[in-house]
């Protein structure tokens, strides 16, 4: 089974549209049985909150289904319990690294670094640019699917 965290700031816009656009990738290729994908915050800013309504709308927009949502803190064990960590940009990597107290086993990455681009997903909360980070996320994420696929 294939274990992945997405992480974000808040855990309320990025990484649970990551979530659910991964989810949707793997059952539209059959992979649902093989995957376990999960979200998390990298701050404690939005802890208990729901999905932000605009990244719903989104989703909606884009045909992707989604599902309850209530945002959680990244904790330490969850780099052992996942093989891969993904976050959406430089901050995030950096509050993802120091909870886990480090990548030894090489886990951890930004979500565009599999679509070739080591940018950063930048946060709809605070540019209202769903559409944009949608589009991000859903081309990477297809290219994690395929990176992951391929290690087989």
């Amino acid at each position: 089974m294939h274990k992945i965290l997405f992480v974000c700031h808040g855990n309320i816009c990025r990484s649970p549209m990551a979530e659910f656009v991964m989810k949707d990738l793997v059952h539209q290729n059959k992979l649902g049985d093989q995957y376990l994908i999960d979200f998390a915050a990298a701050t404690n800013d939005a802890v208990g909150h729901a999905m932000d309504m605009r990244a719903k709308r989104e989703l909606e927009k884009q045909g992707v289904p989604y599902g309850e949502h209530i945002a959680r803190k990244m904790v330490r064990d969850d780099y052992q319990k996942y093989d891969y960590l993904i976050c959406m940009d430089e901050e995030n990597f950096m509050d993802m690294n120091q909870i886990t107290g480090g990548d030894p086993d090489h886990k951890e990455y930004k979500l565009l670094y599999f679509a070739d681009d080591y940018g950063d997903i930048d946060d709809p909360w605070y540019t209202n640019d769903f559409d944009a980070a949608f589009r991000q996320i859903k081309k990477a994420c297809a290219a994690l699917l395929t990176y992951i696929q391929s290690k087989k």
